[in-house]
Order: C-alpha cells, then sequence, then structure tokens
C-alpha cells in the first residue's frame, strides 16, 4: 500500500483528488495539510511515500516546503499538482527536489499512475510537457549547480537517459534492457555524475536543456 499526503490550500482539490485515490486499492491517503507551514511541520512526522504539493500557498508555498525539506534531508518523493500558467513555478519545484508534476485535472489513472512510479523511484518528468516548460523559460535563469557541458554520455548512457526520462524506475529500466538492477543503478550513477548534477531529475532536465535528448 503506498501511503499519500496531500498538501494544497484549497479544500475542493484535497477532497477531488483524495476521492480519485480512494477508488485505488493499492493507495492509501493518510494526512493532509492546507498550508505549506503545516506541511513543513508533519511530513516528516506522518513519513508518507509519496507527497501531493500544490506551489501556490499563503505563507509558506510548495517552494518554501520543498526547499526546507530538502535542507533537512526529509523530502519524500514529491508530486507538483500544478496549473498551465504555473511553468517557472514548477521548474524551481522540480531543482528543488520535487520527483515530477502534475495538472490539477489529471485523470484517476494518470494520477495513480504518477504516485505508483515515484513511489517506486522513478520520476514525472515527460518528455513534451517539459520542452514546452523549458521553452517558455527561455528567459529564465536556470541555475543548476551542474557543469556548463557535461561529459559525453556512452550508448548505454543515453539509452538509459532517455529512459529515464520517460519516468522509468531502475527496475523497470532493466527489465526493459534485460540487465541487472544493481547494473542500472551504477549506469545513473556515471550519468549524474559526468552531468554533473545531484539527481535524476536535475539530469533529465539538464538534457532537456542541452538538447542531449
Amino acid at each position: 500500500m503506498i501511503r499519500v499526503m496531500l498538501v494544497d490550500d484549497q479544500n475542493l482539490v484535497r477532497k477531488g483528488v483524495r476521492s480519485l485515490l480512494e477508488l485505488s486499492e493499492e493507495i492509501e491517503v493518510i494526512a493532509e495539510a492546507p498550508d505549506g507551514i503545516e506541511a513543513i511541520r508533519n511530513i516528516p512526522m506522518v513519513g508518507p511515500d509519496v507527497v501531493l504539493l500544490d506551489m501556490r500557498m499563503p505563507g509558506k508555498s510548495g517552494l518554501d516546503v520543498l526547499q526546507e525539506l530538502s535542507r533537512d534531508n526529509t523530502l519524500p518523493p514529491t508530486i507538483i499538482l500544478t496549473t498551465f500558467d504555473d511553468d517557472e513555478m514548477v521548474l524551481a519545484g522540480i531543482k528543488a527536489g520535487a520527483k515530477g508534476y502534475l495538472l490539477k485535472d489529471v485523470s484517476l489513472e494518470e494520477l495513480v499512475a504518477a504516485v505508483k512510479t515515484v513511489a517506486e523511484g522513478g520520476s514525472m518528468v515527460k518528455p513534451a510537457v517539459t520542452q514546452r516548460l523549458l521553452k517558455g523559460l527561455q528567459d529564465v535563469k536556470t541555475d543548476f549547480s551542474s557543469l556548463d557541458r557535461p561529459d559525453p554520455l556512452t550508448e548505454r548512457e543515453t539509452e538509459i537517459l532517455r529512459l529515464m526520462a520517460g519516468g522509468y524506475s531502475n527496475k523497470e529500466i532493466a527489465n526493459s534492457l534485460g540487465v541487472a538492477e544493481g547494473t542500472v543503478k551504477n549506469h545513473v550513477s556515471n550519468i549524474l555524475s559526468k552531468m554533473g548534477v545531484r539527481d535524476r531529475t536535475r539530469a533529465v532536465l539538464k538534457a532537456f536543456e542541452m538538447e542531449l535528448l
């Protein structure tokens, strides 16, 4: 059972997302928070497997939540709940540690799939949406803590990076390529090292920004 916590200042949004998740036998909503302050206080205590996080909230924003919990190493896998006009905030959130993003009018199938993906270690940084996001942010400083130009990736590393961009977990990538999961983990570590980034989500964003994919 995947344990989920909802963070959104809009009561109707929380109720709507909860009602969708309750239709799945694989997911349980264990807690809610109506603002960032309560989220920062309760997420480490509750210990959810996945957090669904609104970005624009009074007091502490979703970005504040991501940054503070990342700094304390208490951030669970987190999916941003967003709208079409939140591109800059979404990119900042992913850079702060979020594993991906969903639109608030997401379908049940997409929501459940996203929760399962990040719970298993994958990401929801989808190529089409990410390219639109980065294209709309050409004038926004993207201060990745990475190298200006990553070391060349091998053919296998590039293949794994493409699968990472598709949101697949290490286990799914291993099954797809017919190799051991440990082998994939080693490749992912090499990719992160070569690209000078801290996690796979930043690696995917950096790859799109540098037009490596």
